[in-house]
């Protein structure tokens, strides 16, 4: 069996299917899913699974290197704002005006994921990134000063 916690073999094969600078949404059940977005539905029930715990699933086999949220998350729904900063500390944080989120980066998404969370603006987009010491771990290559803090 394979190791790791994600068990859903959807989830599985998007994460592996990431490059660099893809974009993953994970969103709440109300979020608008184009048709031809790959589409991970994980929604059971009202706040099952929750976005979090996705969230904190995803993180530990999940390289962001920048992460995004709607701009009006940070005062309409401070308690999601707070934990989310808090889970993706490394990463880079930036706002997007919550309807760009809504109907222009579902379109950009390599894959959606869908949660069963009821949580107003509760839709994360992560922008994969690389394992910085692992990709400039060879003897002459130099690392760029932006990456520079992310070689601990």
């Amino acid at each position: 069996m394979k190791r790791g916690r994600i068990l859903n073999k959807d989830l599985n094969e998007v994460i592996a299917s990431m490059g660099h600078g893809d974009l993953l949404i994970v969103c709440d059940a109300g979020f608008p899913i184009p048709p031809n977005i790959r589409r991970v539905d994980l929604a059971l029930e009202k706040d099952y699974p929750d976005l979090l715990h996705v969230l904190s699933l995803i993180k530990e086999d999940f390289i962001a290197e920048r992460v995004a949220v709607a701009a009006e998350m940070e005062e309409f729904n401070p308690k999601l704002f707070k934990a989310v900063k808090e889970l993706f500390a490394e990463a880079k944080l930036e706002t997007i005006p919550h309807e760009k989120v809504l109907s222009e980066m579902p379109c950009k998404a390599k894959a959606i994921v869908r949660t069963g969370a009821f949580n107003p603006w509760g839709n994360i987009l992560l922008f994969s990134g690389v394992d910085v010491p692992q990709w400039f771990n060879k003897e002459g290559v130099k690392v760029p000063p932006y990456y520079q803090d992310r070689m601990k």
